[in-house]
């Protein structure tokens, strides 16, 4: 029967996979690892919180693609969380943490990117139904998009706590992982493979969107009697899933395939050299979702900056209360307003997203 080391610190285990953590995250280079990845944890936060107030406090975004939006906005803010937890708990502390805390470490951040991947593939997933009918937004319900977003972290916390639940090598270390010394390599390849073939389905999915809306954009260009609105929308769907597209390949696939290569033991492919670095390009896919998703919904993008406008401009009228006529306030109290076009409206843009609101509530 294998001996169980449950009590032993990573330093053992470290030292059984030959992983010198030490020398690894020393001198400029781990400078410049902490210095982007606090930078990228400090955009994660903000952006991603501007995305989920911006859902709350706007009654357009109150449909199932918005609520999606807003889980993935907050799978990403989890993941900054995760990050900020390993930049403390990495380098030479790595040698020094309990065999628990090394699974938290690694839990959170499974969770996170888990979390993450799974919200990107139902948002696809909805993208596709919506589009195929030709509609902006799918028939999801309340309660079904509520069940879907109880289901992804159900996941995502599953994912991220089965190495703790026994799939892992404290009892066999002759199959430990070097990259993650106390994963079992066979659990490494289970990952990595299961989150490629998610990754191809997706792929899979926007391809199949990306030729619909080809398809639409070549129709409704040769017929002049159609708006202008619903042939711009598949040229600015066609940007979007080619940048989603590119965002996903290039941050998560190199991280993926070097997991899987762990997994197999291939001891001569010089992944200890990249591997701090692929977590980093994975890291900022949850810089870039809150770009790729809301910053190019141009309503979205408006109505962030309208909370950031009118934060501040309540702010400076609050010292200038005595001399400002009270018609001019960002929130007007007139609840009799009719809907006006956008380009007619002259003034601030919190004075633009006021009107508009009221003339569509």
């Amino acid at each position: 029967m294998n001996e169980c080391y449950y009590d032993k610190r990573m330093d053992f285990f470290y030292n059984q996979t030959k992983t010198d953590t030490v020398d690894e995250w020393t001198g400029p280079q781990l400078i410049v690892v902490l210095c982007f990845g606090t930078f990228f944890c400090l955009f994660i936060f903000i952006s991603n919180s501007l995305v989920i107030a911006a859902v709350v406090k706007n009654k357009r975004f109150h449909f199932p693609f918005y609520y999606l939006l807003a889980n993935l906005a907050a799978a990403d803010f989890f993941a900054g969380i995760a990050y900020v937890f390993l930049m403390f708990n990495t380098g030479p502390v790595s040698k020094t943490l309990t065999v628990n805390r090394w699974f938290l470490r690694q839990g959170l951040l499974d969770t996170s990117l888990t979390a993450s991947l799974v919200n990107l593939l139902v948002i696809a997933v909805e993208r596709h139904m919506s589009i195929m009918r030709m509609k902006i937004h799918s028939n999801l319900t309340k309660k079904r998009v509520t069940f879907l977003i109880i289901s992804i972290w159900a996941i995502a916390i599953f994912m991220g706590a089965v190495p703790t639940l026994g799939w892992n090598c404290l009892c066999d270390i002759t199959v430990c992982s070097s990259l993650a010394p106390i994963y079992s390599r066979s659990y490494l390849v289970f990952w990595s493979v299961l989150n490629l073939v998610v990754f191809f389905i997706m792929v899979v999915v926007y391809i199949r969107i990306y030729m619909y809306v080809q398809r639409k954009t070549n129709v409704l260009s040769s017929h002049t009697s159609g708006s202008i609105s619903r042939r711009r929308t598949p040229v600015k769907l066609m940007k979007t899933v080619m940048t989603v597209l590119g965002a996903f390949v290039v941050c998560w696939t190199p991280g993926l395939v070097v997991l899987l290569l762990d997994g197999l033991n291939c001891t001569h492919c010089g992944i200890q050299d990249v591997k701090r670095w692929f977590l980093l390009l994975a890291l900022l896919n949850s810089v870039m979702n809150p770009i790729i998703y809301s910053y190019k919904d141009d309503e979205m993008w408006g109505t962030m900056k309208r909370m950031i406008c009118c934060s501040s401009e309540d702010k400076s009228q609050e010292r200038r209360s005595s001399r400002i006529p009270s018609t001019v306030l960002c929130r007007s109290t007139d609840t009799s307003g009719h809907f006006i076009e956008d380009g007619i409206i002259q003034g601030t843009i919190c004075g633009k997203g006021d009107l508009s609101d009221k003339g569509n509530s």
